[in-house]
């Protein structure tokens, strides 16, 4: 199998370019977005990308895309962003398809992490298919997005969501907390919680603020994709709560254990979790090193007093501080968004703390 792209023709670069602008127009969810062209003498003869789970695979699609064009495959390149799956799921596996297809090379974008469906480069390799990989990879692994690291960990994305006060304060002396951010860091916010699989709040969030938990547009009507809202804690949601309102499956999970918490999101398939509050919970999951990514939308505004955005960490120094890289920063409107990742944290930091055990 090629490892090295230093053969890789120009057209190839191009149509791995088309390929990942196909693979954004899939739907966000369990399966990856990948999209996928088919080549011959620098030609397109079909091009295609995964619709979602249970629909043709992109490769199969572009298959599909060039018979119906009339297009004779046999000896053509295969340009997919995500190595051919191998493996027999809701549909069959596209390595497979490809041989059977007679495709003579294909050029692969990122190498699939899955264990249950990587492979397919090395069944079409052992084939006498030319393979190369690595093509055009940091733009595969940034349309990948959560999915590869949330199917490479075993477990879903953590994005922890903090909106504050410049000093801090989710909400005044009184309880009062509508609004902090503007509407243009709200609607922003909503945009991220339409590109999530779920959202996670505690059970004081959800008695306190009777939150929707929903994905809205500008006009405040619902997306057609909406995450479950998942609440974490042993009280129970009243059967009057918003939560219980239009939008996704609402999901109680009787624990105060972030792990737990993720480990059954993942078993319903979840790849990326938006944590949007408690202190507490938000506190818990820092503390347990399962938050992969913050976005921290500070609004300027002083309080003085108030809850602070973040729960106790047990910090007792400035050495043992959660240190974060800052990754982009989005002015919105009067507000600032900070996306930052936490820097590693020695084994000691790393061991994982829960609610239970506070």
């Amino acid at each position: 199998m090629v490892t090295t792209t230093a053969d890789v023709r120009p057209c190839e670069l191009a149509a791995m370019t088309r390929a990942l602008e196909l693979a954004s127009r899939g739907p966000l969810g369990p399966n990856p977005r990948v999209g996928c062209v088919l080549l011959a003498d620098g030609t397109a003869l079909g091009e295609g990308w995964h619709r979602g789970a249970g629909t043709p695979h992109a490769e199969v699609a572009a298959l599909a895309d060039a018979r119906e064009r009339g297009a004779d495959v046999r000896g053509a390149t295969a340009v997919v962003t995500l190595e051919p799956c191998d493996h027999v799921g809701r549909t069959g596996p596209c390595s497979l398809a490809l041989l059977a297809a007679g495709v003579a090379r294909v050029v692969v974008g990122v190498a699939d992490p899955n264990p249950v469906a990587a492979g397919g480069a090395r069944r079409l390799h052992d084939a006498g298919v030319e393979v190369v990989t690595g093509v055009l990879a940091d733009e595969g692994v940034a349309a990948l997005g959560a999915w590869l690291p949330a199917v490479t960990r075993g477990r879903p994305f953590v994005t922890l969501k903090l909106a504050a006060s410049l000093d801090g304060r989710v909400a005044a002396a009184d309880g009062s907390s509508r609004w902090i951010t503007s509407d243009v860091a709200r609607r922003h916010a909503h945009g991220l919680r339409a590109e999530v699989g779920a959202i996670v709040v505690g059970t004081g969030t959800a008695l306190a603020d009777d939150p929707s938990l929903t994905a809205r547009t500008g006009d405040g009507s619902l997306v057609e994709h909406q995450p479950l809202r998942v609440v974490v804690g042993y009280r129970d949601v009243p059967a009057d709560a918003r939560l219980r309102g239009p939008g996704g499956e609402l999901v109680p999970l009787r624990t105060h254990d972030p792990a737990r918490v993720l480990a059954a999101l993942h078993a319903r398939e979840v790849r990326h979790v938006l944590v949007e509050g408690g202190p507490t919970l938000a506190a818990a999951f820092v503390a347990a090193g399962l938050v992969d990514e913050v976005h921290a939308y500070a609004a300027p505004v002083l309080l003085g007093a108030g809850p602070a955005a973040l729960g106790d960490l047990g910090v007792r120094s400035i050495e043992d501080a959660v240190r974060l890289v800052p990754r982009e920063v989005h002015p919105l409107g009067p507000d600032v968004l900070v996306v930052a990742t936490p820097e590693p944290r020695s084994a000691a930091h790393a061991s994982a703390t829960s609610l239970e055990e506070r």
